[in-house]
């Protein structure tokens, strides 16, 4: 009973609002953060001193930059990055008080920045990651295509003004450097250069996306860049993923249909790039001034280049080559326009270069470019070391595995001359230099079906990364046996080879096809088959390794500015450039040359029947088509060899 009363009086308290409530212990309103407000690293045991600042541009925008200056520093020079690819993680490999360590995962020209007492600065460019802005693809120049006032090139000017007025430890002399996108940017930089600014390389940059880098290639377009375009737009900092729900690229392109279906169903039609290359598949003026090598050709030259250029480059195989073409014709003092060129994949030049896929070439090539090119390079034009001795190319030859030193590109060298040497496609699906006579068969024919298309390397095909699971990065070394066995590619190819056959240069392919289509894509591929036995590799007999190949897309026969319908049944003549090579076919190998209608998903599907604009191409638009080479008198194929006599 006293229990209960109890019970009732308390009741009566909390109804009437006093008493037992009134003295309830009052809690905090929140629980204070344990973490501060601003983190201060006590990094007095490093031996660099990091800065992460914002650099106002003449807009008002400020782009984030992450600057590692060496302690102690004193009249360093400053060699600047600038990146749509995370400067604060490209700064920030490992947790390590030594600035080697610090760089090493991204910038393996670490050592050469660490040992060079170098101040390393790496920007996010506007509109991605930490920086303010709008972001806009390879952001062309101020003009029609950018009525802004701002561009990479004024970025640069004005990210260079800054930095050389407010580190005291610089020495006042910068370099530019960069690869693909990042090398894209050096370019922009030489546009209107800061007086500062001493020095650029460009490793693999991005120059003409229609011609023969990311987007296109002579008008088919790159289907598995698709990925590359969905996260690099869709959000600010790259973390929205690209998803296939297949193993195999092949038949997640396949079965979505047209490259623009398979955007569509991603939702790529929010994206302002994907719109602008769905609407210009031609080479219009829209690629035209965004060429870099367009561009540079008419502004002055004043600042020294060392353009570097990939032999298996599987995303930019075209651009260094076209601005050495544009520029070395102004260095008419020779000290101002430098070439490289090595055996790497895309960006292998600051890698481990000592092999690619099955290849070896038994030294560091990579190393070898980074010790005895880049840093003659940059001590020269940065710290005044004098000049280095360099000349004007320095190019690694396949095959015989050498560095050969060059007056000029192709020029091969003191004494030598290039020229075009027609090897020619011939009955019997032989390879010779001597012309098709009369009397032999007038062609060789496959069938194209768009519904089994020619995979570009053996299935499954994995989607385009870069990381340890992924080959992608070496896919041009990969073995042309697959294809060489199917049957609608046609294999012609030579007796072996008695002495030594030396290439430099862009092959050119001169196809006289017909097509029972209206519109038709063409590859071609140069390719060194290698004797049945290879004592030294034994996994290499046989092998069937590219040198150079390319796909035409046959609408711009006529125009790459305006396509047009074939006339079907009729042979017409296709001429276009193969990458460069500098190669030479050793004795007992032998000199293949492919030809297909298809390289798939690495490029869209033609539909061989003419539509407007082939990213919408219908179901019904593909259909097979019987494909004809042909090699009769006053009709030969042939692949004119860049030969070295």
């Amino acid at each position: 009973m006293a229990w209960r009363r109890t019970l009732g009086v308390v009741a009566l308290l909390v109804v009437a609002g006093g008493g037992l409530r009134a003295q309830a212990p009052m809690l905090p309103a929140d629980l204070p953060s344990e973490a501060p407000a601003e983190f201060k690293v006590a990094s007095e045991s490093w031996d660099h001193v990091r800065r992460e600042v914002m650099i106002p541009m003449r807009d008002g925008v400020k782009l984030k930059t992450v600057i590692l200056i060496p302690k102690g520093a004193k009249d360093a020079p400053i060699l600047l990055t600038r990146t749509p690819y995370n400067a604060a993680e490209q700064t920030g490999h490992t947790a390590s008080p030594h600035l080697g360590p610090v760089l090493q995962g991204y910038d393996n020209v670490a050592d050469l920045i660490v040992e060079g007492g170098y101040i390393r600065v790496v920007q996010d460019i506007r509109g991605k990651y930490g920086s303010e802005g709008d972001y806009v693809m390879n952001r062309p120049l101020r003009g029609r295509l950018n009525p802004s006032a701002v561009d990479h090139s004024t970025d640069t000017y004005d990210t260079i003004d800054w930095l050389v007025k407010h580190l005291p430890e610089s020495n006042g002399r910068v370099a530019i450097l960069g690869i693909s996108y990042d090398g894209f940017l050096p370019l922009m930089a030489l546009v209107d250069p800061h007086p500062a600014l001493k020095a650029a390389v460009p490793m693999n940059p991005m120059v003409d996306g229609w011609r023969g880098d990311d987007w296109f290639h002579h008008g088919a377009f790159r289907a598995q860049n698709l990925s590359y375009i969905y996260e690099q737009q869709a959000t600010r900092a790259n973390d929205l993923k690209w998803w296939t729900g297949y193993h195999d690229d092949y038949d997640l392109f396949l079965r979505a249909g047209s490259t623009g279906a398979l955007a569509a169903s991603r939702g790529m039609d929010q994206l302002g790039f994907w719109r602008k290359i769905t609407e210009h598949p031609a080479y219009d003026s829209f690629w035209q001034q965004q060429a870099m090598d367009r561009v540079l050709a008419s502004r002055p030259l004043s600042v020294p280049i060392l353009l570097v250029h990939s032999l298996y480059d599987a995303e930019d195989i075209y651009g260094a080559l076209a601005v050495w073409k544009a520029l070395k014709p102004k260095d008419t003092a020779h000290h101002l326009v430098y070439l490289a060129m090595g055996p790497w994949s895309h960006g292998g030049e600051i890698g481990e270069g000592s092999g690619l896929g099955p290849l070896k070439f038994n030294q560091d090539t990579a190393l070898q470019f980074r010790r005895d090119i880049l840093k003659p390079f940059l001590d020269q034009h940065l710290k005044g070391a004098g000049k280095a001795d360099l000349p004007p190319v320095s190019a690694f030859e396949t095959g015989t595995n050498t560095w050969r030193k060059l007056p000029a590109w192709p020029v091969a060298g003191e004494g030598t001359a290039v020229r075009a040497t027609p090897f020619y496609l011939e009955a019997g699906l032989k390879v010779s230099t001597t012309a098709p006579k009369a009397g032999d068969a007038p062609f060789e024919e496959y069938v194209s079906n768009p519904a089994k298309p020619v995979p570009f390397r053996a299935r499954p095909i994995q989607a385009v990364g870069y990381d340890a699971a992924h080959t992608w990065p070496q896919w041009l070394t990969d073995d042309q046996r697959e294809a060489s066995g199917r049957t609608d590619v046609l294999a012609f190819v030579s007796e072996p080879l008695k002495e030594p056959l030396r290439i430099a240069g862009e092959p050119a392919a001169n196809l006289v096809a017909s097509t029972s289509g209206t519109d038709s894509d063409w590859v071609v591929k140069v390719i060194d088959v290698y004797p049945d036995e290879v004592a030294s590799q034994p996994s290499m007999g046989g092998y069937q390794l590219m040198v150079s190949a390319d796909i035409f897309r046959g609408r711009y026969r006529e125009s790459v500015e305006t396509p047009k319908a074939l006339k079907p049944n009729e042979p017409l003549v296709y001429r276009f450039a193969l990458p460069a090579a500098n190669h030479v076919f050793l004795p007992g190998h032998r000199v293949m040359v492919q030809v297909q209608s298809t390289w798939f998903p690495l490029y869209d599907r033609n539909p061989q029947t003419f539509v407007p604009n082939i990213f919408f191409a219908q179901p019904g638009d593909y259909r097979t088509a019987t494909q004809r080479i042909y090699h009769a008198p006053g009709q030969a194929s042939c692949v004119e060899l860049p030969v070295v006599k």
